[in-house]
């Protein structure tokens, strides 16, 4: 059973706590717009398909327990709007959050413009609706995106005669990151589906470490064969082991994604496109439409969200202690901070980098694989296109 990190039943809301991930499962209540700016800032909840969610259907939350509260239907499309404008405030970088924000303030503007109900319950009532529509379209979307992604990678002449085929991923990009089933983990699971993977590399996502900790809780949950390595490891996994293992691609999700394909995502994802260069393995982009902007022409109008320095300098999790066998045993009764760097430290923190366009082999969306076209991708065919 794939993993779920977002529950919600109309007017109940919860998300899976990713910061107390992979030694607790913690589901925490999201009451209201508050609660969910705070989880998605406190990262909490993380992935750009997923704060998007989380935020609509936060606001969804708390209209449904406060209804008929906030006025008329100019009122209460105000009030929405606002709310929405709070929420997209608590992480820039994500495209989705914004995407989702425009398109429901469209809808509740237009709610209330067709109404003849003065009351605020029509605006209400629309806004509701289509907050829980994206939840079920986001599964949905993921899906399309691991079987394009899929055939694909099938097709590489590294896989003919039905030989198995190994990938390297970055970060956290599947249940966790989504609304369920993944973007560049989808195209893993359905790799897995089709008995076509031989193992899913990992990177550990330094500094938060959301490779090892939520990527890899995710692969081992889905009995998926793995291996974890840390961020360093990458280039010398794709020389020794590349031929060996046959590594076709590094798959990669997305924050956003510029009109010339140049895609901000977790830090150390442009490193990874350099060494698949390098190496002559395929360097691939999964994410469902909303990530990419059209109104943002290139990478360098993408704004870098940097996070506090001791994200880098302060590790935290349960003690362990070793057992006459020398295994780790995990206590979960005592969850410690440790510092992991010289006191007085000053660490630069950038959450996000921008690979440029010219080193992504292809975009897997929901509605098929986009690659360049004479060096260019034309990325606004995606949306001429039916999913």
């Amino acid at each position: 059973m794939v993993l779920q990190a977002i529950k919600y039943t109309p007017g109940n809301l919860q998300i899976l706590d990713q910061l107390q991930l992979p030694h607790k499962e913690v589901y925490q209540n999201i009451t209201n717009v508050e609660d969910a700016w705070h989880a998605i800032k406190d990262m909490r909840v993380r992935g750009a398909p997923a704060i998007a969610i989380v935020a609509a259907l936060a606001l969804a939350v708390e209209l449904s327990n406060q209804k008929n509260t906030h006025g008329n239907n100019h009122e209460v499309k105000e009030y929405i709007i606002k709310k929405l404008e709070y929420l997209v405030t608590s992480r820039p970088t994500a495209v989705n959050l914004a995407d989702a924000a425009r398109k429901l303030e469209k809808r509740v503007t237009e709610a209330a413009t067709e109404s003849q109900d003065s009351q605020g319950s029509v605006v209400e009532d629309s806004y509701i609706t289509a907050a829980q529509d994206m939840l079920i379209d986001d599964v949905q979307d993921n899906q399309k995106i691991g079987s394009y992604g899929a055939s694909w990678i099938l097709k590489l002449p590294q896989a003919d005669g039905d030989r198995k085929v190994s990938i390297l991923t970055h970060c956290n990009t599947g249940s966790l990151a989504t609304a369920g089933y993944g973007t560049a983990l989808g195209v893993i699971r359905s790799l897995d589906n089709s008995h076509r993977l031989k193992c899913a590399y990992y990177t550990e996502t330094r500094p938060y470490n959301q490779g090892s900790r939520l990527t890899g809780y995710e692969l081992i949950h889905d009995n998926i064969h793995c291996t974890l390595i840390t961020d360093s490891m990458a280039a010398a996994l794709l020389r020794l082991k590349g031929e060996t293992q046959n590594i076709v691609a590094v798959i990669v999700g997305a924050d956003r994604v510029a009109a010339n394909g140049d895609t901000a995502n977790k830090i150390g994802t442009y490193a990874l496109a350099i060494l698949a260069k390098h190496h002559g393995v395929k360097f691939l982009v999964a994410a469902p439409r909303t990530t990419i902007d059209l109104d943002t022409s290139t990478g360098e109008e993408i704004t870098i969200e940097e996070r506090p320095s001791r994200e880098m300098t302060i590790m935290k999790g349960p003690r362990t202690r070793t057992n006459n066998h020398g295994e780790p045993i995990v206590d979960m009764t005592v969850v410690e901070e440790v510092s992991i760097a010289a006191m007085g430290t000053q660490a630069w923190n950038p959450a996000f980098d921008v690979t440029p366009a010219n080193l992504i082999d292809g975009i897997i969306t929901e509605v098929g694989v986009f690659e360049k076209e004479e060096g260019v991708f034309h990325l606004e065919k995606a949306f001429s296109r039916d999913s």
